[in-house]
């Protein structure tokens, strides 16, 4: 579309704006008449069910993701003078005996605030199997695909009269980085496309939203009104999935053009822009926490591939983890301060560790046997460490965590049913979390 805002044309020698008024009204009737074979709007909205969902506080979720798979051995379990633990020591935190790599200091002083479990144990050891398995919770069970964590908390967390998206990627590479899961994945797998994310990154604003210039409101209003109508009794008449979630797109894309300027952080104070860095992460972090006061469930805040640490870990190490510390220290603070951190879950994690040894290149490989995560926000009790390692972080000692465990934590955190089953078509029987999996107790306030 082009950007530049079209001006209202003169009004039609056919006459008066009564004809424009009285085909925009039919035309809005229209679709009207063509959703109501579906439901009744005035059941559905004096339903006490109904009235109270819209009610409810909302809850909302920034999965900070670290792509690569982040070592724990330079972030939240330190080794210090064991083989495995590098150049780096450790440093004193907040909660007595607890130390994290002298590479976060930021985060020692907050860690009262947060929640960091060390005794991750999953099986993928591929970015593409691990990626997979660390969004969707689950094995995959073919030939379905079950949704990622964004879509789902979008169907669960969304709510009606919001513009925003429901689910937002923010990805320095939006068109999909080396790691063929962020290339194409089908995220919202039989939820629907209507679930799926939009995805964005590069600029920190949103392109080509505005109407052609030959276009006026009124003839972009009537022109919805007939696409909506048509669209609906094609759905309507062949039971169309896909030309649901064909109608769902539409209206996600109105809501973009309406919400424009919260993706757009110029418009955002310099001192916030200042405090989380000039890095792509730091800045799409901020604009996450943006979105989410403005209202959206569920951001997903990816930072391409700096964590796959092959060759000179400890060099790149020392540049990637001050930044991440920031971030999150920054984060944690200002959604404490704004009064959002009771009802906003945060989750900083990726696909898997890395080893407790150097290859030949001086990197860390893959590692999903031990490896760590935080969290903090909405259900999370703050100032726990759950799990441990052994001496030299080869394996779980204390209190294995999977990824169905990690699941069952945050649909906890986020007030909703671990086990709700999935009604969709007419696919076998779902749930969020398969085989009542318990959650991490230990962190759940």
């Amino acid at each position: 579309m082009s950007s530049t805002q079209g001006k209202s044309d003169p009004l039609s020698s056919c006459g008066g704006p009564d004809h424009r008024i009285h085909r925009r009204m039919f035309l809005q009737g229209l679709a009207a008449s063509a959703a109501s074979t579906t439901f009744s709007w005035s059941g559905l909205f004096n339903s006490e069910a109904f009235a109270d969902e819209v009610s409810k506080k909302q809850k909302h979720c920034i999965l900070l993701w670290l792509c690569g798979g982040p070592s724990q051995f330079e972030t939240w379990d330190p080794k210090p003078g064991r083989p495995t633990s590098g150049p780096f020591g450790s440093i004193p935190t907040v909660i007595p005996g607890v130390h994290v790599s002298e590479l976060m200091p930021q985060s020692a002083k907050i860690l009262d605030k947060l929640a960091v479990v060390r005794s991750m144990k999953t099986d993928p050891t591929e970015h593409f199997q691990a990626i997979d398995r660390l969004t969707r919770g689950v094995k995959t069970r073919q030939p379905f695909v079950r949704p990622a964590l964004g879509s789902v908390l979008a169907r669960e967390l969304g709510q009606l009269e919001n513009p925003i998206p429901n689910f937002i990627l923010l990805d320095p590479c939006p068109e999909g980085n080396e790691f063929k899961a962020f290339k194409r994945g089908n995220w919202a797998g039989w939820l629907g496309a209507e679930y799926g994310p939009v995805r964005l990154g590069g600029q920190y604003r949103l392109e080509d939203i505005d109407r052609l210039v030959d276009l006026n409101s009124e003839d972009q209003e009537e022109r919805e009104a007939l696409r909506k109508f048509l669209s609906r009794k094609y759905e309507n008449d062949r039971s169309s999935k896909a030309a649901s979630s064909h109608n769902a797109i539409y209206e996600r894309v109105k809501g973009l053009m309406s919400c424009a300027d919260l993706f757009d952080l110029n418009k955002l104070p310099k001192k916030d822009l200042e405090r989380y860095g000039p890095g792509t992460f730091g800045q799409h972090t901020l604009l996450a926490r943006n979105l989410v006061e403005n209202g959206a469930p569920f951001v997903m805040v990816a930072n391409g591939m700096p964590w796959d640490c092959h060759v000179f870990n400890h060099e790149i190490y020392q540049m990637l983890v001050p930044d991440l510390d920031n971030i999150i220290y920054q984060l944690t603070t200002d959604l404490e301060e704004r009064g959002l951190l009771e009802d906003t879950l945060v989750v900083v994690m990726g696909e898997f560790g890395r080893t407790p040894w150097l290859n030949s290149s001086r990197g860390r490989d893959h590692y999903p046997n031990a490896w760590s995560l935080a969290m903090t926000g909405a259900g999370i009790k703050p100032g726990v460490v759950v799990g441990a390692t052994d001496e030299d972080g080869y394996g779980v000692t204390d209190r294995k965590v999977g990824s169905e465990n990690l699941f069952a934590t945050i649909f906890k955190a986020l007030d909703l049913d671990p086990y709700k089953k999935y009604e969709v078509n007419d696919l076998p029987t779902f749930h969020l979390v398969e085989e009542k999996v318990e959650p991490i107790h230990e962190i759940l306030s």
